[in-house]
């Protein structure tokens, strides 16, 4: 069997969605999610892209469900990522910019799944992520930060390679299997390719049809798409030796996308357009999901709902997602939904920023329905309206002047507003010299 045949039949295990709860001869062994950082869905092969940036992971959303409209809340990697874990919007978590922490003793999938006898560990490589940023080891029996190699340039020592972050969860996982632990494992991986400012990675360049030694940022990024898909490819590979295809779940996901120059701008977090929403989601459970594409509107938040459901576990009332399980096997898919999303403030100091934090640090909101986007920039009121399926470039609004916003948006901006107000006054810690540079490194503080 070949690396990307034992790839996918671990993946069909490790993704997060089926329909329907698992019979005791079924219980998974394993949940795996894998999260690559800005990784625009539409620079995979399997999402339309024209270069071969990524066989492996195209390989492997083929073998189960994937997602063609899928979307993160906030397009920022603390805040994105804090929602996956714990099911619940940024206003509700608190981590709603880059270096403010989940509020205290939250729920989360792990804990959920650490009360039916499971074990968790999550190994990540994006400096927003550090436990003393995002307080996320509370959910996690063990809490792998891996900060080992000067990614960009030589510069920083800001977080690790793909190569790094698959060699310490396989050490990890190889120890943790070895030692004959009975319980099932809920593991996390996040690599930080594609993220700014793009490294290129020569090595994947021919393949890719780029001949310029010395190439543009978009190139370079397609390169980094490559090397976080051999990262992938060789996670899953050695996951294999110690999981069964049929009793492993694996997510396959991103925090977010990036604006490689639409709408003049380079980077996430700050807007509200497909190109930092849109992100790649599928889920695959050998013998247990269906293959194909889903074309309803899907969001990061609704992984744990789904995941619960596919274990068979109860699904608390209070997430803000709902589950896929029942259409990933075939079944009929949730209601559809209007859908709202939030953009913040790239990152905030803590005791040298402002008291209101978090309210003060809403830039955008916008609701999503069918094809219809609508775009509220808070300070400005700039508003926008696009059919996203005659538009998908989100090139011209559809709004007479003066127009003002729908129910929907103003529902939307009322609930994140409220949520930030509940929450401004959670402690926010004073960021080290170092947290700050690495910081301003990603792009996150100007």
């Amino acid at each position: 069997m070949g690396a990307r045949s034992r790839l996918f039949a671990v993946i069909a295990g490790a993704v997060v969605l089926g329909g329907g709860g698992a019979s005791a001869g079924e219980t998974p062994q394993a949940v795996v999610v894998v999260t690559v950082d800005a990784l625009r869905a539409d620079r995979l092969g399997s999402y339309g892209h024209d270069r071969a940036t990524s066989p492996a992971i195209d390989e492997l959303l083929a073998q189960g469900m994937r997602f063609e409209h899928a979307r993160t809340s906030e397009p920022l990697t603390g805040p994105s990522l804090c929602s996956m874990v714990t099911g619940l919007e940024p206003q509700d978590h608190g981590a709603t910019r880059n270096g403010l922490g989940l509020s205290p003793g939250l729920d989360s999938l792990p804990k959920i799944l650490s009360r039916h006898g499971w074990r968790s560990a999550a190994f990540v490589s994006n400096w927003t992520l550090k436990d003393d940023l995002t307080h996320l080891g509370e959910h996690f029996d063990h809490y792998g930060e891996v900060f080992t190699r000067r990614r960009w340039f030589g510069l920083l020592n800001s977080e690790a390679t793909g190569e790094d972050v698959t060699d310490e969860a396989l050490e990890w996982a190889d120890r943790y299997f070895e030692n004959d632990h009975p319980e099932p494992l809920f593991l996390w991986v996040h690599y930080v390719e594609p993220h700014a400012p793009y490294r290129f990675h020569p090595e994947y360049a021919e393949r890719l049809g780029i001949t310029d030694p010395d190439p543009v940022r978009s190139d370079r990024y397609d390169t980094e798409v490559a090397a976080a898909d051999v990262a992938v490819d060789r996670l899953l590979e050695g996951l294999a030796k110690h999981l069964a295809a049929d009793r492993t779940i694996i997510v396959f996901s991103a925090d977010h996308g990036e604006s490689l120059g639409e709408h003049d701008y380079w980077g996430h977090g700050r807007f509200l357009y497909e190109a930092c929403l849109r992100i790649p989601l599928g889920f695959i459970w050998k013998g247990s999901i269906e293959q194909g594409v889903i074309g309803g509107q899907a969001i990061l938040l609704d992984l744990e709902p789904t995941v619960l459901e596919l274990l068979g576990y109860p699904v608390p009332e209070d997430l803000a997602g709902v589950s896929w399980a029942r259409a990933l096997r075939g079944g009929e898919p949730p209601p559809e939904r209007a859908i709202c999303y939030q953009a913040h403030k790239g990152a905030v100091l803590g005791d040298s920023d402002h008291d209101r934090k978090r309210s003060k640090g809403l830039l955008s909101v916008a609701v999503v329905s069918g094809d219809t986007k609508e775009i509220l920039r808070v300070k400005n009121g700039n508003h926008l309206l696009f059919d996203l399926g005659s538009d998908p470039g989100e090139l011209t609004s559809l709004l007479p002047d003066g127009q003002q916003p729908s129910e929907h948006l103003l529902t939307c901006l009322g609930t994140i507003s409220e949520g930030l107000g509940a929450i401004d006054r959670l402690a926010a810690k004073k960021l080290d010299e170092e947290t700050v540079d690495q910081l301003r490194a990603l792009g996150y503080i100007e």
